[in-house]
């Protein structure tokens, strides 16, 4: 009889990354996310283990310092998931290099490649960051109020920025911008006297992700720091693959929600049976387990388009809303199986449901 290849199987290099990667969040986020996400702050020696697996320097080309083994939409959205399933926070300061790195090495011109990306390809994590959110009723990242202008041999950046992960200490960040009606990205430093960086974010949930606003006040960067230099760049492909990314983590967040609250209501009892036994709990059970699925397929199936070079604005944008909506939809179930349980902060129901309500929200803070 012939052998049939499942279509949804993953490489050999895929299990082993999924697998390294589920078990350094096992041994170091998993067991203490509580821990970390009531101290604010995440650990740089989980950070730097991340790190260390080399998978963001697997997508950087020998030539600037790299492994030269070119980007994965789908590896990428894999990891995400695994990391996002410990920590959400965790899995977006983890991929913060690449958040910088990736669209440099897409759309970079040769100099700017030789300048932003041999920095940042050392045994070392490094955050870079990148700021697209703008702190208006119905941001539309389609549709930038931060404008730059052309003057001279600069351009001029003026406009505001919010939720911006690690801003304080990233050396540069990518700053979205309209240029004339056209959307675009500029490299800026951290130490520009144009940019002025807030004070950290209080956000509803998130707690341990450094983030914060930024304004700019007639901030003015070289022209050679425009991203793609004066023709720019595919605006859409960034925001493409950052609501790839972002979809993979809601999956990775709705995944621990899901799993936690099955196991409790295996094991919780009441009136001499499991709750799990009851019909309206089956049935809030069978639907996050479905839902997580369906996530997982919609985000592979935006990140297949764009690792085949496809145009993958519908398949990313659809991804993204579902994974807005599932997200709080299953999250919220966590919270509602575990009773008065859930609400406290000794289940982490109520930190998924907190963090996954961002799903829907942020834009720009992750990238396949």
């Amino acid at each position: 009889m012939e052998e049939r290849t499942l279509c949804f199987a993953l490489s050999e290099e895929q299990s082993i990354m999924k697998e390294t990667t589920a078990k350094l969040v096992q041994d170091t986020i998993a067991q203490n996310s509580h821990e970390v996400d009531e101290k604010r702050e995440i650990p740089g020696e989980y950070l730097q283990k991340f790190w260390e697996l080399g998978s963001i320097l697997s997508a950087v080309p020998e030539e600037y310092g790299g492994y030269g083994m070119g980007q994965s939409p789908i590896m990428s959205s894999i990891i995400l998931e695994e990391l996002a399933f410990g920590d959400m926070s965790f899995a977006i300061a983890c991929t913060l290099p690449s958040l910088f790195l990736n669209p440099i090495i897409e759309f970079g011109t040769e100099e700017q490649k030789k300048k932003y990306i041999p920095p940042y390809c050392t045994d070392k994590y490094k955050s870079g960051t990148l700021a697209i959110c703008e702190p208006h009723f119905g941001f539309d990242p389609q549709s930038l109020k931060t404008t730059a202008q052309k003057k001279g041999g600069s351009y001029v950046i003026n406009g505001k920025k919010c939720f911006i992960p690690y801003a304080d200490e990233s050396d540069h960040m990518l700053v979205a911008a309209s240029v004339d009606g056209k959307n675009s990205l500029f490299i800026v430093s951290r130490n520009n006297p144009g940019m002025s960086i807030g004070q950290r974010e209080k956000n509803l949930g998130l707690y341990c992700l450094k983030s914060y606003s930024a304004d700019f006040n007639n901030c003015e960067v070289p022209a050679e720091d425009r991203l793609g230099g004066d023709d720019g760049l595919n605006y859409s492909k960034i925001l493409q693959k950052t609501r790839t990314a972002l979809s993979a983590i809601a999956t990775g967040v709705s995944r621990a929600s899901f799993e936690y609250a099955r196991d409790y209501a295996k094991e919780r009892s009441q009136f001499g049976e499991p709750i799990a036994s009851r019909q309206a709990v089956a049935f809030m059970i069978a639907e996050m387990a479905y839902e997580v699925d369906a996530m997982r397929l919609m985000t592979w199936k935006a990140a297949t388009a764009l690792e085949v070079g496809n145009d993958a604005t519908r398949e990313s944008y659809l991804a993204k809303i579902f994974a807005g909506d599932m997200t709080m939809k299953i999250t919220d179930y966590g919270v509602q199986i575990l009773g008065g349980h859930g609400y406290v902060r000794d289940h982490p129901v109520e930190r998924f449901y907190r963090n996954g309500r961002g799903i829907a929200i942020l834009e720009g803070m992750a990238a396949v």
